[in-house]
């Protein structure tokens, strides 16, 4: 796997999200662009689909991952 991969937490673990990040983006500008997409969908009443549909229109790419136990 090549690229960068961002996590998108969530209190609920079902509602954790990995994404690729898209090339053209630094690390700080995906961070930002994410933070505002989530801002902008949740403040128009908007949930997860929503997000991920604005995520996934803005180039990032969901992946498939498998979440082990908690640690703590």
């Amino acid at each position: 796997m090549t690229g960068r991969i961002m996590v998108l937490p969530s209190k609920n673990p079902a509602g954790i999200r990995l994404v690729k990040v898209p090339q053209d983006l630094g690390p700080q500008e995906a961070y930002r662009l994410v933070t505002g997409l989530v801002a902008e969908a949740e403040a128009g009443g908007g949930g997860l689909v929503e997000i991920m549909e604005s995520l996934e229109g803005r180039g990032f790419e969901p992946m498939d991952f498998v979440l082990g136990p908690a640690l703590d």
